[in-house]
């Protein structure tokens, strides 16, 4: 199945004769967003500097009452039509990919697209040690070695159910995984503040468009928008950034 990343250079023309002026403008656009994505990234670098230590990915369903490509049943919204946003952030939230499926794939089908898909260049995992936080949809073998063959270091919540091989977990995996731990910090927090910040942009909460490409050129510029937002915050409240 086709997958649509928020790399310009990841995506297929897909175009018809008859549209295909249409569509490179679309690319276009995408591309020029895209540009702006990474120079906001690069400005926060510059600023306070990308954490990238400590890196997050999730995704999350979005309505796509339209169909088209990237889209398929959502099982969260009564098998209406829908597609997924799978998202990779530093440690501060700023977005790094942003990838499009069918609301129907699970989360491990498009955690490698969207590893793949970082928008600028990404430290060497041997110079910089990078950690890797997922929530338990991403808790399969197939994922675990993925991330590692990436150069992460994996931190993904226990799914007993199939650790356990279709069985619950057991009293003493529950209390293991639920009690305290001592010197350890959440951490994920910031990818559900990035699910946040994109979904105040309200044009971004239902994709009327039924080619994905179009509503990537929006996820691109919204994208831009928040490391720019960020970039200002860091600028007004240090005086040494003024």
């Amino acid at each position: 199945m086709r997958k649509y990343s928020g790399n310009i250079q990841d995506q297929d023309d897909g175009a018809v004769a008859k549209n295909r002026s249409a569509t490179d403008e679309r690319g276009s656009d995408q591309g020029v967003f895209q540009r702006l994505w990474q120079a906001g990234l690069q400005d926060y670098e510059e600023l306070a500097g990308l954490d990238w230590h400590w890196q997050s990915l999730d995704g999350t369903q979005i309505k796509s009452p339209f169909g088209g490509d990237a889209t398929g049943k959502n099982p969260v919204d009564r098998n209406k039509r829908g597609t997924k946003r799978s998202q990779l952030c530093e440690g501060h939230g700023l977005p790094l990919a942003v990838v499009l499926e069918a609301a129907n794939r699970n989360d491990m089908i498009v955690a490698e697209a969207t590893l793949d898909a970082i928008v600028i260049e990404r430290p060497d995992p041997q110079e910089v040690e990078q950690h890797l936080c997922m929530d338990a949809a991403y808790d399969y073998p197939r994922i675990i070695e993925a991330v590692e063959e990436r150069g992460y270091l994996p931190h993904v919540r226990p799914n007993w159910w199939n650790r356990n091989h279709g069985h619950p977990a057991t009293p003493e995996q529950l209390a293991a995984s639920q009690g305290p731990q001592p010197g350890k910090q959440p951490r994920r927090w910031v990818i559900e503040r990035l699910h946040a910040w994109l979904n105040h942009f309200r044009r971004l909460l239902v994709r009327w468009e039924k080619r994905p490409r179009s509503y990537l050129t929006l996820l691109c510029l919204a994208c831009a928008l928040i490391c720019f937002q960020q970039c200002d915050r860091v600028s007004s409240l240090s005086p040494v950034f003024g």
